[in-house]
């Protein structure tokens, strides 16, 4: 059966990844690392268990406030997080759309998230190297925090810089429906290691 009922007959080493992220968010200083592991169920079905870790400094706070304050201390939060992602192409667009179920670990508080997304990108040669050109619109949800209170827009280009290695430009707009915080535009910096 060429390529098995599903995927389910492919290998596992096959199906599994490793991938090891490190972020900046430029307009507010923030350094993330990421840690997933991508298990690609089907053809189009790809399930991901994560962690992630952040830090914003009181520099970073401020700037996100949308009310003048100081902030003394740096704001640290882990998230366990889960994802199902359907990807399909349709001639050379990738489109893919991605639910994330997110528990938040913060100083104040634990909360869950929900988030989703919705991406369309298309590799293009560039110099014998595929780049892969990239957007994507996504809403946050948190029932203890106001429901749907967040939205994120991003475009950005993914890089290969070595066999695993790719480098990942891209501009981010937050807008925020959450009091005391006003919306944030910046440029994201990110190394991707991946063993696929």
């Amino acid at each position: 059966m060429p390529g098995g009922f599903l995927g389910l007959f492919t290998p596992v080493a096959d199906r599994v990844a490793l991938n090891v992220y490190g972020f900046y968010y430029g307009e507010v200083a923030v350094p993330v690392a990421q840690v997933d592991v991508p298990v690609r169920v089907t053809t189009f079905l790809t399930v991901t268990p994560s962690y992630l870790y952040y830090e914003v400094p009181p520099s970073g706070l401020a700037k996100a406030s949308a009310f003048p304050a100081h902030f003394a201390d740096t704001f640290e939060e882990n998230q366990f997080r889960v994802d199902g992602t359907v990807k399909f192409s349709i001639h050379a667009f990738e489109i893919s759309d991605r639910n994330m179920y997110v528990r938040r670990f913060r100083p104040t508080d634990d909360m869950n998230r929900y988030r989703q997304r919705i991406a369309l990108a298309r590799p293009v040669a560039v110099y014998g190297r595929m780049w892969k050109p990239f957007a994507s619109y996504e809403a946050f949800y948190e029932r203890t925090n106001g429901g749907w209170n967040r939205t994120r827009l991003m475009a950005g280009t993914t890089l290969p810089l070595l066999k695993r290695v790719s480098f990942q430009p891209s501009y981010v707009r937050d807008n925020y429906r959450i009091r005391g915080l006003r919306d944030v535009n910046y440029l994201q910096f990110g190394f991707i290691v991946s063993t696929k």
